[in-house]
């Protein structure tokens, strides 16, 4: 049996930081990881480019069944106090669109090597491969229960993150622990995730990509509207505008609410412009094939489905009207997918829920039900948008633990 001061279950984002930080303050602490490796999520995260935070820090960008609790962590630790910390370990961070912060490197190994180093220069003792099954605090220490050994700690820290993504470590296991320390958990629903349909045209298009505008209807009410990258798969579709309106999808998905989504494949062009536009390549004495005429406009797997969903049935140019082409652009800027689920725990990069947020503490972190135990990161009940939001908690509630 070992006694030491804090323990830390989990090397993910928050882990690692809160470690560093009560280590810099010289207290002895001690790092499990149920994980061969650690940081892999910071490692996959930005497409291996690590968004590590937002330069427009705000709760309006963040979720949870409290968002008071959000205003209150949040409060005093805008950006600026990232990037310090960052700079402390020696790396310099650079803004992208959208007030996007990435390392300047553009590397998240960079990221996961500098914490590392730090964590490990400073005396923390890492083990991986050390699942925790159990936690009791009988009396005034914590005892912590792994396949390989049994550990007391006067304080523990929760940094398990959420079940998104098991592929890179994500799991329940933080919160069967949470569970056994008597807290209480909000329903967890994946989020940042690609969308499901079994639309039989979206097969034929899968990997047509392209810059347009989604609108999530529920129950054929219009909910919420994002503008990015779309992307056709053989499941149903993915992009950045889909990873945006995807918490939303998820949780009527969840709620069995009919669910579909609207695409504009010409944003760029109101319809308007986009019927006037059309009408100035129309030739009237052409031949052409309608779907090669139309694959001028849209990629060439979209042109037939958009003239089916349209319900035009001209089989050449020549044939075409102003009402048909009125019908036409109705389509592209409307065409509609109805959704089936998401791509579940595998696919997303954040989960809705986690521990309930009002039995903790927004000031230091700590659970009002149990003495010296600490919670940070995804496995609370608060999720950001896609941008740095979500990395951005994870570092703050570190520092909230460390009362930096």
């Amino acid at each position: 049996m070992n006694n030491e001061k804090t323990i830390v279950i989990g090397a993910g984002a928050s882990g690692l930081v809160v470690s560093i930080l009560l280590a810099r303050r010289g207290e002895k602490v001690i790092l499990l990881e149920q994980s061969s490796k650690i940081g892999r999520k910071i490692h996959a995260s930005g497409n291996g480019k690590c968004n590590i935070s937002n330069r427009h820090i705000h709760p309006s960008f963040y979720h949870s069944h409290n968002p008071s609790f959000i205003e209150e962590v949040l409060k005093g630790y805008p950006y600026e106090v990232i990037e310090r910390f960052f700079h402390s370990l020696g790396l310099p961070l650079i803004e992208k669109e959208d007030g996007r912060v990435f390392p300047l490197s553009l590397q998240a190994s960079s990221v996961v090597e500098l914490l590392l180093y730090e964590a490990e220069n400073l005396g923390v003792r890492i083990h991986t491969q050390h699942p925790v099954h159990q936690i009791e605090k009988p009396q005034a220490l914590f005892h912590i229960q792994t396949p390989q050994e049994t550990y007391t700690a006067k304080r523990v820290v929760l940094a398990t993150g959420s079940i998104a993504s098991p592929q890179l470590g994500g799991s329940n296991n933080g919160y069967a622990l949470a569970t056994q320390l008597g807290h209480t958990l909000i329903s967890r629903h994946p989020t940042l995730v690609q969308l499901c349909s079994q639309e039989p045209w979206v097969k034929a298009c899968a990997g047509v990509k392209f810059l347009g505008v989604a609108t999530l209807y529920v129950n054929g009410e219009a909910t919420i509207e994002k503008k990015g990258d779309i992307l056709f798969t053989k499941y149903g579709i993915s992009g950045l505008a889909i990873l945006d309106l995807s918490r939303e999808a998820s949780l009527h998905l969840a709620n069995y609410n009919y669910c579909e989504v609207s695409l504009d494949l010409l944003p760029q062009w109101s319809k308007e412009k986009l019927t006037q536009l059309l009408l100035s390549y129309l030739n009237p004495n052409s031949q052409k094939p309608l779907t090669l005429w139309l694959q001028s406009f849209v990629n060439k797997k979209l042109a037939p489905i958009v003239l089916k969903a349209s319900g035009c049935k001209v089989p050449s140019e020549n044939g075409l009207t102003r009402k048909e082409i009125n019908r036409i652009v109705h389509t592209l800027k409307h065409l509609k997918l109805s959704l089936s689920d998401t791509r579940g725990f595998e696919g997303a990069e954040v989960a809705t829920g986690g521990v309930d947020t009002t039995e903790i503490n927004p000031e230091t972190m700590e659970s009002k039900m149990v003495s010296n135990l600490f919670f940070t990161g995804e496995l609370l009940d608060v999720d950001g948008d896609r941008g740095g939001f979500n990395f951005h908690f994870a570092w703050v509630s570190a520092l909230r633990v460390a009362k930096v």
